[in-house]
């Protein structure tokens, strides 16, 4: 059968602009933070590492963590659970690991240098004071605050604590036993509201509403030496790369990027199932980050340009001032000013 060359060349272009279109799917799909519902508890939890009321036997897992760069799977699955009531938002993780093992005891001590799980709270979303929990398989913590990213500048608080912090670790398997294999170990975590809402300068608990929150895993590889577990090194007996493996990607090895993590819907429903999308303002939000931070870099004002978000043109501005700048638009869909400071500190505010 015969075709006119100007057929041919119309499925061409027709079948590229199809390619082209899934290939932008795919980024969309890539770059966009992960979400979770957080239902309420309906009764008050023991916090023993096990996690096997009602109320989290209704929970839904997350999506497994994968590698902190995006697509490259995890060698081992991790999952987290969250529920919340008027007292303490809640965590499970459970993280498969044949061989577990840990050696840090004391609190505040730097956890990630064993295998650890973290998690990551930026309350109102500006990326300054959000907060920062490791915990080891022997359930020692490290808890501490950050008053902004350590990209700009930003200073860790090590001697800031979650006042009245639930932790549990359940072991399925055996500790620092290197002659088995295990299965898994467990964390089940309890942060009062009181001590997120110190920092933040937040009032009540987001009941329908969200936060930023994210999570990570610290798995270093190890060889086994006289019985022991020891971390493999490379020629020069430097200690092998930790691998990190996370809930809401961040696209580079940096978890400090609070404007990546993903986003906690905090439901007043006990399991029913609640369709929450990510609202449009976000979606600004983190084109406008994209701007800040290429000015940063490159101090270049051309490179503040529109963009169609959602289908809407949207318009950053530059004001400078004499202390710094202001990255700002106004939202075509609240009519909200987004706003970015020179420190990287994210405000919306209503328009005059």
């Amino acid at each position: 059968m015969n075709i006119e060359p100007s057929m041919k060349i119309k499925r061409i272009i027709a079948i590229f602009l199809f390619l082209t279109y899934l290939c932008c799917a795919s980024l969309l799909a890539q770059n966009t933070p992960k979400k979770y519902i957080a239902h309420k508890a309906l009764n008050s939890l023991e916090i023993d590492g096990l996690a096997n009321e009602e109320s989290w036997e209704n929970a839904k897992w997350t999506t497994e963590f994968i590698d902190i760069e995006g697509d490259k799977k995890a060698t081992y699955k991790t999952r987290v659970k969250m529920l919340w009531d008027d007292t303490y938002l809640y965590f499970f993780a459970l993280l498969d690991e044949p061989h577990i093992w840990g050696d840090i005891t004391k609190r505040d001590a730097v956890i990630f240098h064993n295998n650890d799980f973290e998690i990551f709270i930026d309350p109102p979303g500006t990326t300054h004071n959000y907060m920062e929990l490791e915990i080891n398989a022997l359930n020692t913590v490290w808890d501490l605050l950050l008053t902004k990213t350590y990209s700009q500048g930003g200073a860790a608080i090590n001697n800031w604590d979650i006042n009245g912090l639930k932790t549990a670790v359940h072991i399925n398997g055996t500790l620092n036993n290197a002659n088995d294999t295990d299965k898994s170990w467990s964390t089940e975590i309890a942060i009062p509201w009181k001590s997120l809402f110190e920092p933040s300068k937040i009032a009540e608990i987001p009941v329908n509403n969200f936060w930023r929150i994210n999570f990570s895993r610290v798995q270093w590889q190890h060889s086994l030496i006289d019985g022991k577990y020891v971390k493999k090194k490379d020629a020069n007996g430097k200690a092998l790369p930790e691998y990190n493996w996370v809930w809401s990607p961040q696209g580079v090895i940096n978890m400090h990027k609070p404007n990546t993590w993903g986003y906690v819907y905090f439901s007043d429903k006990t399991k029913e199932n609640i369709n929450w999308s990510i609202p449009k303002d976000e979606h600004i939000k983190w084109y406008l980050y994209k701007v800040f931070l290429n000015y940063v870099e490159n101090n270049n004002e051309k490179e503040i340009q529109d963009k169609s978000i959602l289908g809407t043109l949207v318009s950053p501005k530059l004001d400078k001032h004499k202390t710094g700048f202001n990255i700002w638009v106004k939202s075509p869909f609240t009519n909200k000013i987004l706003v970015i400071k020179e420190d990287g500190k994210f405000s919306s505010n209503e328009a005059e």
